[in-house]
């Protein structure tokens, strides 16, 4: 059967095999460059090349290919409509570009072998998204909750992809830590440790703190990273000796009950700049997190 797919704005600049893959399915690299080599795929009705910078107006021409993709081994969350309805109640803004929303706890920022249940197959399925799909820009651990970003198309991904890179959106987080940090603000700057298969990676992480409250035990703090390695909030806090409340991963203080099993750290704040415009958004923090605050006394 031969189908043909007009391209819209959102998707100019895309390469032709990147669009089938978001669009079509995600079919084997070298299946693609076959069917566009023997004329299977073509654009507007001629033949061309896999990297093929899309444009308006472009008509991609599908002879006898098996357009019908289905995943392999179910790879793709199906989610419920609780699960849609819960995440889609997260929602802190929409424009045409992008979503913004309160992450909770729990739940992956996206796919991956042990994450089925993450936040880009379950927008997928949402009206948010009907006329085109999310896009990652940035992540959040899947402990940690709060603010974050999902582009509706691929042009705003990109943008909003390089001002992460280029540190022009500014992030503020929320943690209870334990202990007492031995000054009240400061910085926090040192080489974190990575690898990637056998390949040991150094890279420098700085983060900027400041501790909102504090008794005996335990330190509500906020923190603004300058850098955006790998879980590096709760590196330098745990080599600190403060490790965050709830990090099962680079605590080594046991956690005495299940109220501390959460990670007690949440995306509070966002803002940065397109085009001159200002975007600022927040997210409230979670009810077991303030819960902990007071427990702790450590609401200002």
């Amino acid at each position: 059967m031969n189908r043909s797919y007009k391209i819209k704005p959102v998707h100019t600049s895309m390469r032709l095999d990147r669009w089938i893959k978001n669009n079509i399915g995600k079919y084997p690299q070298s299946l693609l460059e076959k069917s566009i080599r023997n004329g299977k795929i073509k654009l507007n009705k001629k033949k061309t090349n896999s990297s093929y910078r899309l444009q308006i107006g472009d008509e991609i021409n599908f002879y006898n290919f098996d357009y019908k993709f289905k995943p392999k081994n179910n790879s793709i969350y199906i989610p419920s409509k609780k699960n849609l309805d819960e995440n889609e109640k997260s929602l802190i803004s929409d424009n045409n570009d992008f979503i913004v929303i309160n992450k909770k706890s729990g739940i992956s920022s996206q796919g991956g072998t042990k994450s089925k249940n993450n936040l880009i197959d379950i927008f997928s399925n949402s009206t948010l998204f009907e006329d085109t799909k999310p896009y990652s820009v940035h992540r959040l651990d899947k402990e940690t909750s709060g603010v974050m970003i999902i582009a509706k198309n691929y042009n705003s991904a990109k943008l909003l992809t390089s001002l992460f890179r280029l540190k022009k959106i500014h992030k503020t987080y929320l943690a209870i830590c334990h202990g007492i940090f031995k000054n009240k603000k400061g910085e926090i700057r040192g080489n974190l440790v990575k690898y990637e298969r056998e390949k040991k990676i150094t890279e420098l992480a700085i983060t900027n703190y400041n501790v909102i409250n504090s008794n005996n035990f335990f330190s509500f703090v906020e923190l603004k990273p300058i850098t955006g390695r790998k879980h590096q909030l709760r590196k330098q806090l745990a080599f600190m000796g403060n490790p965050i409340v709830g990090d099962s991963k680079y605590n080594i203080i046991k956690q005495k009950n299940k109220n501390e099993k959460k990670l007690m750290l949440h995306a509070y704040k966002i803002k940065f700049m397109i085009n001159k415009k200002k975007f600022n958004f927040e997210a409230k923090p979670p009810a077991y997190f303030n819960n902990y605050l007071n427990k702790k006394k450590l609401i200002v």
